[in-house]
């Protein structure tokens, strides 16, 4: 489990600032230190979608809620996630299958640099 710091409550949900330590190795190219959660929550979201583990997931979706996720998710219209991270977020989020074959079908036709920046 997470170890809880820098302005995380004990509870799971986030308050300015701080992140878990443990999240640090999925932002190797940023200064982990300087990122926040309020400023920086489309990218803190976005990565542990894309690449995090379950223990990030299950940290997320406490600072989130599953609705404020699927919300998120469902925004940006699957953006920045390949078909396998997508079909796992359908299951845990509950969306709706027909949706998220729309976002693929979109995807398919975009250059990378296209899907990643929509």
């Amino acid at each position: 489990m997470f170890e809880r710091v820098g302005g995380v409550s004990r509870s799971g949900g986030v308050e300015t600032g701080g992140l878990p330590r443990e999240l640090a190795p999925l932002f190797w190219e940023h200064d982990f230190a300087r990122l926040s959660w309020e400023e920086d929550r489309d990218l803190i979201t976005g990565r542990i979608l894309a690449q995090g583990d379950w223990q990030a997931a299950r940290w997320l979706l406490g600072a989130m809620g599953k609705l404020g996720l699927r919300d998120w998710l469902c925004r940006r219209r699957g953006k920045g996630l390949d078909a396998r991270a997508l079909r796992f977020w359908e299951l845990v989020l509950d969306i709706p299958h027909r949706e998220v074959n729309a976002w693929l079908r979109e995807q398919a036709g975009l250059s990378w640099t296209e899907r990643v920046r929509r």
